[in-house]
């Protein structure tokens, strides 16, 4: 499994961003992919997951800003990023899992029980 993430750069606040993560040898027909955060200096934080069948949640600290998306088709996971903040300046990572039924796509996001996870990418934040 490769998971690599691309669209990241520097955002001024209040602005968007999209970030976008394409999969490949990933074959689960029931899955949670997501996206987490590590800020210098600060503990990694789960943003946002989505399943298979479409269900997403999200960190309270992003909900109404930040939209998870997939295109099954193209095997891409999206997270559009609206109205940054500073506190959003991170590596953002991908992650992938099987379907995690026990504790839910954003328990295993949260509790790095996610096997695969890309490189990241950068978002900084310029005010």
């Amino acid at each position: 499994v490769q998971l690599v993430e691309s669209g990241g750069g520097s955002v001024q606040a209040g602005g968007s961003l999209t970030l976008s993560c394409g999969a490949s040898g990933f074959t689960y027909s029931s899955y949670c992919m997501g996206w987490f955060r590590q800020g210098p200096g600060k503990e990694r934080e789960g943003v946002a997951t989505i399943d298979s069948d479409g269900t997403t949640t999200y960190a309270d600290s992003v909900k109404g800003r930040f939209t998870i998306s997939q295109d099954s088709a193209k095997n891409s996971l999206y997270l559009q990023m609206n109205n940054v903040t500073s506190g959003d300046a991170a590596m953002y990572y991908c992650a992938a899992s099987r379907s995690a039924p026990s504790v839910g796509c954003y328990g295993a996001l949260k509790s790095a029980m996610m096997p695969y996870w890309g490189k990241g990418t950068p978002v900084t934040i310029s005010s």
